[in-house]
């Protein structure tokens, strides 16, 4: 049994609690068993030999992150990768420092391009190396559209929609979408194709009004809540606060719309918590307000995670990275982030004070939710045996990826 198991202890983050003396059994590709070691051993009395002489190795593991927004690293762009070798060096990337569950977003561009990029991605979901697809545009708002090209960005467009999931073999997670663009809700619309293609809409890239962002959250509940086969119960919010109209007291936009929204059990809100697009303080406040359940972390991240400052491609847009913090060539607009993931916890903890269960939990078990996956974004019997070992400073030590050691 012993040359089957995975056998790690230390401090182990679970979803409500943390075992400073915990165990992980991982047999395969699954885990086994996992809590505190004591607990583990006098309910599975079969593992005690193993788990008697464990040293304990003053790590503490967490499930293995989930990021479902993510453009690329290690110098390679989802937005513009033509090969699987291209992609996979992004995946490789995020996965070496603790993302073992993936989405690959893209970035508005012509939809010969977005059915190409659908269509590569999609076999990679297939291939299990991905998690799904996020199209960031094309239907999204020309006053918001932050680091995408406008060139590109077209009205809503169903039939455009219907192709783009089934280029992607049903891989299509979630589509950035804003509120006040004509015919994006109704009968036939692409709020509906999403939704019953098995996709989520993502509302953001927008400059709505409240009453515009009110009527599409309540839209997309109403097809959700009448769609059997849905991925998910709820709508997303892509970056809260980034690529939106800004709140003011006088002129609301959106933002006060999706939080009224999320906090009442609508759509999750993303949030890129690198401690560059957003204050930490504002994450720490959309997180007591609207609490763990309702808030995602995500990365955003471009070719340049994990690279030097330098010059690097965004889809159609030059971006440039300094000191790194990526913008556009050309103007001044943010163009994606530099982090990992595990960054993304770091800065929840250390800046933002958010307490490490609920920061691993929104870097795991929400994206989970999202993706629709009981599998991964938590350690419990069961699930895929994804983990990641970081030190007292939440540097990434090791990763388990189903199993396999790929840190």
């Amino acid at each position: 049994m012993s040359d089957n198991m995975l056998v790690l202890r230390g401090r182990v983050i679970l979803p409500e609690t943390v075992c400073d003396d915990g165990v992980i059994l991982c047999a395969g590709d699954t885990i086994t068993a996992v809590g505190d070691r004591d607990i583990v051993m006098a309910e599975h009395p079969e593992y005690a030999d193993l788990l008697k002489d464990a040293p304990h190795t003053g790590l503490t593991y967490m499930p293995g992150l989930v990021d479902v927004h993510c453009h690329g690293g290690g110098g390679e762009s989802f937005p513009n990768a033509t090969t699987r070798e291209q992609a996979m060096v992004a995946i490789e990337e995020h996965r070496a420092h603790g993302t073992t569950t993936l989405v690959a977003s893209t970035v508005t561009a012509a939809p010969e391009v977005l059915i190409e990029r659908a269509t590569l991605l999609g076999a990679l979901t297939d291939e299990g190396e991905l998690a799904g697809i996020h199209f960031e545009g094309p239907f999204v708002s020309h006053e918001r559209k932050g680091a995408q090209d406008g060139t590109y960005i077209i009205d809503p467009d169903p039939q455009l929609t219907a192709r783009l999931i089934e280029a992607s073999n049903g891989n299509t997670v979630t589509m950035t979408l804003a509120p006040e663009k004509p015919g994006m809700i109704g009968e036939g619309s692409v709020v509906e194709v999403l939704i019953e293609g098995g996709a989520l809409p993502s509302w953001g890239h927008t400059d709505a009004d409240p009453a515009a962002a009110k009527l599409a959250l309540e839209y997309s509940r109403e097809v959700l809540d009448r769609t059997a086969q849905r991925r998910s119960d709820r709508a997303t919010v892509t970056h809260l606060f980034n690529g939106m109209r800004p709140l003011h007291h006088r002129d609301p936009g959106p933002i006060a719309e999706f939080l009224a929204d999320s906090s009442q059990g609508g759509a999750v809100v993303e949030m890129i918590c690198d401690g560059i697009h957003l204050d930490p303080a504002i994450v720490r406040e959309v997180y007591t307000i609207l609490g763990r359940e309702q808030c995602v972390f995500v990365t955003d991240a471009m070719a340049a995670a994990g690279m030097a400052d330098g010059e690097y491609q965004l889809g159609p847009q030059k971006v440039r990275v300094e000191a790194g913090v990526a913008r556009l060539a050309e103007g001044d607009s943010i163009a994606g982030g530099t982090a990992h993931l595990m960054d993304c916890v770091r800065v929840a903890v250390t800046q933002a004070q958010i307490p490490l269960v609920d920061a691993v939990y929104m870097a795991t078990a929400t994206g989970a939710a999202i993706l629709g996956d009981s599998t991964v974004g938590r350690l419990e019997a069961g699930c895929s045996a994804d983990v990641v070992a970081v030190d007292e400073d939440l540097a990434v030590v090791s990763v388990w990826r189903r199993g396999e050691q790929v840190r």
